[in-house]
């Protein structure tokens, strides 16, 4: 019997690095996991084989002189949910090493998934887990982050999810499912990112 297609999401960090979750049609089949290193992220995909790899991290720079790229605005003007904007080259750069280090740790996994496509033929997409939660669920209100995304993910139905996350690993785990809705074609573009349809 063929194994069920999966799909795997990654919320990427600075220096925590990179958190990473695998599903199924019907469950959690690998994660959430902590990778600091690229290498090791991209062999341990490699042994889970996902079709789509969702990347809860900025594809690519605003245009030069821009502060956001035109998907953010749209998302924002859409009411979707906030956004951290992401300015242009030289503003990245200028903040490297601090503020912006985990968008250059995006950059750096987005190359190795893609030198990685030739021989894996997974497909790597750009998501935002807050979109996700925001579309799946309901609005966000009061509640704190954490109760809120783990409300939307309880009401999921994914099995075999653990008792006790943080964050990250729900967040891995809502770039899994958008990553999931894009290969089943329930999903909207906002420039570069992938956002789940409303009313699924």
């Amino acid at each position: 019997m063929a194994p069920l297609p999966r799909w795997a999401g990654i919320d990427v960090g600075a220096r925590k690095g990179f958190d990473t979750a695998v599903i199924d049609a019907k469950r959690l089949v690998a994660g959430p996991k902590n990778f600091t290193e690229i290498e090791d992220l991209i062999g341990w995909l490699r042994t889970k084989r996902p079709r789509i790899v969702a990347v809860d991290s900025p594809w690519s720079w605003a245009p030069e002189g821009e502060l956001s790229r035109q998907g953010e605005r749209e998302l924002v003007r859409a009411k979707v949910c906030h956004v951290r904007y992401t300015p242009h080259h030289a503003a990245l750069t200028e903040k490297r090493t601090t503020y912006y280090a985990w968008i250059w740790n995006g950059f750096d996994l987005y190359a190795a998934l893609l030198a990685a496509n030739a021989s894996e033929g997974w497909l790597p997409i750009e998501c935002f887990p807050t979109a996700t939660w925001s579309r799946l669920g309901q609005p966000r209100g009061k509640r704190t982050r954490a109760r809120w995304s783990s409300e939307v993910l309880a009401g999921y139905g994914l099995m075999d999810l653990p008792t006790r996350m943080n964050q990250d690993a729900r967040d891995a785990i809502g770039a899994a499912i958008t990553a999931r809705l894009y290969d089943e074609r329930k999903t909207e573009p906002f420039g570069d990112i992938v956002v789940p349809q409303g009313q699924l």
